[in-house]
């Protein structure tokens, strides 16, 4: 791959992590909630879903479900209903204080592991993701280069940008904490409808 194509496909990476996304609102709510240190998880997990939608689209799975109309739908079903069901979590979580303090001083605490599957279950739970990565992908596709190697360009690529883009609104959640400490029920509910939007919008979706 040339130096300018390469440019054109950065530009092109951070467009698309700079769209609102459920993972951008998941990386603001959980660096609200958690800070920034603990909210990495989430971010790395979101990066490795991420990273897979990329595999399995260079792969050719990409393909296969912009073909198969069931395992479209079955795809698309599953991941709207993960959505829907963590944001009818986060509308029904008690509203919490969030004080601003060292990084996970005095807020409340989540395991690494579920602040990883939850970045990473978020990523991976949109077939649109995979469908678009197959459609965008192939544009910048240089014949006869191997499979790893592309995967280690493109994919590595869009995870240092999405990386840099979701610890960016975590630490911007943090600096904004006391204002969402004064309107913590608010802010659950309207980041959990966000969420539920987000899965009845997938659960709608066309190809």
């Amino acid at each position: 791959m040339s130096f300018e194509l390469w440019l054109v496909y950065l530009v092109a990476a951070v467009g698309l992590s700079f769209a609102p996304g459920p993972n951008g609102l998941l990386a603001l709510t959980h660096g609200a909630r958690f800070g920034l240190q603990r909210t990495l998880f989430t971010v790395l997990g979101g990066a490795l879903g991420f990273l897979v939608l990329i595999a399995v689209s260079l792969a050719g799975m990409g393909a296969l479900l912009a073909a198969s109309e069931r395992g479209f739908l079955m795809a698309k079903m599953l991941g709207a209903a993960y959505l829907a069901y963590l944001g009818l979590r986060l509308w029904m979580a008690p509203a919490q204080p969030i004080t601003v303090a060292a990084d996970g001083e005095n807020m409340p605490t989540a395991s690494a592991f579920r602040l990883f599957l939850q970045g990473f279950l978020v990523a991976v739970s949109n077939p649109k993701g995979i469908v678009f990565f197959a459609a965008f992908l192939p544009q910048f596709i240089v014949p006869g280069v191997s499979f790893w190697t592309q995967l280690a360009v493109f994919g590595g690529t869009f995870v240092v940008v999405e990386v840099l883009y979701e610890a960016m609104l975590a630490a911007l959640a943090q600096r904004i904490a006391p204002w969402l400490s004064n309107h913590a029920s608010w802010f659950n509910r309207v980041t959990g409808g966000v969420f539920v939007a987000f899965g009845v919008a997938l659960a709608n979706a066309h190809r």
